[in-house]
């Protein structure tokens, strides 16, 4: 029985199936007990002879042997049974979840037939969930566990995060490395399966006086980057050099100071207003 699962913590049963194994466990447990209680018996009755001088030591040492064989196979039965869960009855053996969480699909009907490998819940810890981030081969490599990372919501929160891990390789055919993001708990409104804004920030390419922009704000003019700052009689259009881009938005390396106030989502009217001479460009 094989289960989707995203991380290993506890057991727990989430559900019992009715298994020929479950007998065959049930039965074996049964005959290592009987065969324990056999031998014992045996030892006994030689102890009891021996201390009378009736039987040598050697069928003495013979028949305690033969018990603690019977009793390590009785402890492997017992063992056996505790772990498939096996019920008092010996008619079912329970389903175990890894983990501690709730079941979000059941794809498995009450009543029908289970083979091997059947996926029969999904189970989902709402505290260990991961995000994973499709990164282009071009900042692959600048990615490293440790860095700094958000995860940006639909309704506009940001959940600060942690880059796990990164593949060594890329996905043959999407062409990406996957970085992996840890969270800090439970976040509401989280799914499993939803689609998701990751920022990273490369640590090894921190700049502490660099400026990040939205994406959107940089606009390319005759072959160079721009941004259009407001100045008292309207924008500029001024030439800036760009650095990393990550998550919608874009590393400013130099030609903008912090603080400066820019045109964003309305960049690409200016442009196009440049281009007819109403706004300038330095």
């Amino acid at each position: 029985m094989r289960f989707t699962l995203r991380q290993l913590e506890v057991f727990l049963a989430v559900a019992r199936s009715e298994s020929g194994e479950a007998a065959g466990l049930a039965s074996q447990g049964s005959a290592a007990r009987a065969r324990v209680n056999e031998l014992s018996a045996a030892y006994q009755r030689e102890k009891r002879l021996f201390d009378q001088n009736v039987t040598a030591r050697q069928d003495l040492e013979s028949a305690q042997a033969n018990l603690a064989v019977a009793q390590s196979e009785l402890a492997r039965a017992v063992a056996a049974a505790s772990a498939a869960g096996v019920s008092r009855d010996g008619r079912s053996i329970a389903v175990i979840s890894p983990i501690a969480g709730r079941i979000t699909q059941a794809p498995i009907v009450l009543g029908s037939y289970v083979a091997a490998g059947d996926e029969l819940y999904h189970v989902i810890n709402p505290n260990g969930l991961q995000v994973e981030v499709a990164l282009p081969s071009a900042d692959a490599a600048r990615i490293r566990p440790g860095d700094e990372a958000s995860i940006v919501m639909s309704d506009g929160r940001e959940i600060g995060s942690r880059v796990r891990s990164v593949t060594p390789a890329l996905d043959p055919q999407s062409r990406s490395a996957t970085a992996v993001l840890s969270l800090p708990g439970a976040v509401p409104g989280l799914q499993p399966g939803a689609f998701l804004q990751a920022r990273l920030k490369p640590s090894a390419e921190a700049i502490s006086d660099a400026v990040a922009v939205p994406e959107v704000a940089v606009q390319s003019i005759d072959g160079t980057d721009h941004v259009f700052v407001r100045t008292g009689s309207g924008f500029v259009a001024t030439l800036v050099q760009t650095g990393t881009r990550s998550g919608g938005m874009v590393t400013i390396l130099s030609g903008l100071q912090p603080g400066t106030v820019i045109a964003t989502s309305n960049a690409f009217l200016l442009k196009a207003e440049l281009g007819k001479g109403s706004v300038e460009e330095e």
